[in-house]
């Protein structure tokens, strides 16, 4: 599986981006994605989830309201919309998929993830 994500650059606080995450190779009839950040000196940090076949989506708290999460079936790619950014949003933003999904698995933890994508850089100035 190949991840492609884009979209990220540099944005005055308040804007908004969309990122997008292209998936081509294998496929598996029941996966989840997710998007995940990084900061300089941080740790991965989850972003938001969707399960491919029900579109039902999980976000973390710090990004309610402001982020969206979605996907387009036909084209295999997901999506990050992102609204009303801060300086705190400054990161390196990864999609990732989960094969075999089941609702045992806690969706916010990188190790649950089976392929990652290179990163997408988005800077957000104050």
């Amino acid at each position: 599986v190949q991840l492609q994500a884009s979209g990220g650059g540099l944005v005055q606080a308040g804007g908004s981006l969309r990122l997008s995450c292209a998936a081509s190779g294998r496929t598996f009839t029941n996966y989840a994605m997710g998007w995940f950040r990084q900061a300089p000196g941080k740790e991965r940090e989850f972003v938001a989830a969707i399960r491919w076949s029900t579109g039902n989506t999980y976000s973390a708290d710090s990004v309610k309201g402001r982020f969206t999460i979605s996907r387009d079936n036909a084209k295999n790619t997901m999506y990050l919309q992102m609204n009303s950014l801060n300086p705190e949003d400054t990161a390196v933003y990864y999609c990732a998929v989960k094969r075999y999904y089941s609702s045992s698995v806690d969706l916010s933890g990188p190790a649950a993830y089976d392929y990652w994508g290179q990163g997408t850089q988005v800077t957000v100035s104050s």
